[in-house]
């Protein structure tokens, strides 16, 4: 599971070999979710102010997001993404 950034208790990560379309995952303790990076929908469920957090995160970084998961798909080392201050 390559982490892709840390923040808040918050771990982001793309998996290598993984299903279209482009995603990242993210947990928080024992909640997951998974977003979609062009459009936004969010699969699984996170406590409303670490998915808030997120969200801001996922919007600064949509660009960085997509550069890795091309990445990912050539079996390439991701590039860590700064975390939310």
């Amino acid at each position: 599971m390559p982490e892709l950034s840390r923040f808040l208790g918050i771990v982001v990560y793309m998996l290598y070999n993984d299903h279209s379309p482009a995603h990242f995952h993210a947990r928080y303790g024992e909640y997951k979710v998974t977003i979609e990076i062009e459009t936004g929908v969010i699969e699984g469920k996170f406590p409303r102010r670490a998915l808030s957090a997120l969200l801001e995160w996922y919007q600064l970084h949509k660009d960085e997001l997509m550069f890795n998961w091309s990445l990912a798909r050539e079996h390439k080392q991701l590039i860590t993404i700064s975390p939310l201050e």
